[in-house]
């Protein structure tokens, strides 16, 4: 028999979470009631969306921010209309600056009065240089409708949401379980059409990645993925999603984030890509594409800003040579 004190303990825990999750989902509603003002198509995603509509229940999924999809030709007026509400992005770019941001990044972070780091504005998954090029506007085309706290928000598409759930965790090489209890539970209770999912993940070229996202949960988490179509069974000829597999998981227990410009990071990245084409290039937009690090490093006028991307060659270069930048 469970301890007194215990359940007790697990009571009031789980009732903290449910007035945050709670606290953030009415956040979350202000927030795109704000966009839709001004209006910018917002797709609420992660965070209470997935807890409601996946999960069934906002307390069933711990989540301790929002991010919000948009697209990126409304980031600008986006930032502009959370200002009246108080948000705020915690970086501060020149204007060319936030036009390489908007084409080569793919969110804003947002400090409000109620919490820092509390709001990701996005619009892509990852950073061009990861060199998955989904297609967002076709994304936001295929949106459908769900439900957060009483109100009707747009969602993505199942297939969309699987997807750009298997390429964010191989971004942070699977780091956390509950990324992979994500993908579990998509694959597990939402109907998903997998010619549509195997079509995507060829043309995306991560193959590999959703081979391994779906053996992980399959031997981590014992969730019944797919046998035929995009199933692990299409996947056995491929070798390295195997041996990929089996080296993520023994991993996982004593995981730590890699620092994405180190060598173990970029050998990781080539290995999770089945295409060559793909592979060369991500290692000529790792090395050739300039960001935060590189304009907070040095500062040049705007007529020699496309210097930067020899300066992002010789920070990124550097490290991967295992040298100090």
């Amino acid at each position: 028999m469970v301890p007194r004190e215990v359940r007790d303990e697990v009571e009031r825990r789980s009732a903290q979470l449910t007035k945050k999750n709670l606290r953030l989902a009415a956040e979350l509603i202000r927030i795109l009631d704000c966009l839709d003002a001004a209006g910018v198509a917002a797709i609420p995603h992660k965070g209470p969306v997935l807890a409601e509509t996946i999960y069934g229940d906002l307390a069933l999924r711990d989540f301790s921010d929002l991010d919000v999809l948009v697209e990126a030709r409304d980031v600008p007026r986006a930032k502009d209309a959370l200002a009246h509400i108080a948000y705020k992005p915690n970086i501060t770019l020149s204007a060319a600056e936030e036009r390489a941001y908007l084409a080569a990044g793919y969110e804003y972070t947002f400090d409000a009065p109620v919490g820092e780091n509390l709001l990701e504005i996005q619009w892509n998954f990852v950073p061009s240089f990861f060199a998955v090029e989904f297609e967002m506007e076709a994304v936001f085309g295929r949106a459908g409708k769900g439900e957060v706290a009483g109100r009707s928000v747009r969602t993505l598409a199942p297939e969309d949401l699987f997807l750009s759930m298997c390429v964010h965790a191989a971004k942070h090489l699977w780091a956390r379980m509950c990324w992979l209890r994500d993908i579990a539970t998509v694959v597990e209770r939402v109907p998903l059409d997998w010619d549509r999912v195997r079509t995507e993940s060829k043309t995306l070229g991560v193959e590999r990645i959703v081979g391994v996202s779906l053996g992980l949960a399959r031997d981590l988490l014992g969730a019944v993925t797919p046998q035929t179509g995009m199933g692990l069974a299409a996947n056995e000829r491929d070798a390295e999603v195997r041996t990929i597999t089996s080296e993520i998981a023994q991993h996982i227990p004593n995981a730590e984030e890699y620092s994405t410009e180190s060598i173990h990071y970029f050998q990781w990245m080539l290995r999770l890509r089945e295409r060559s084409a793909d592979r060369r290039r991500f290692t000529r937009r790792l090395l050739f594409t300039p960001g935060l690090g590189e304009w907070a490093w040095m500062k040049l006028p705007e007529p020699l800003f496309p210097l930067y991307r020899g300066v992002r060659l010789l920070r990124v270069g550097g490290r991967l040579l295992g040298l100090r930048s």
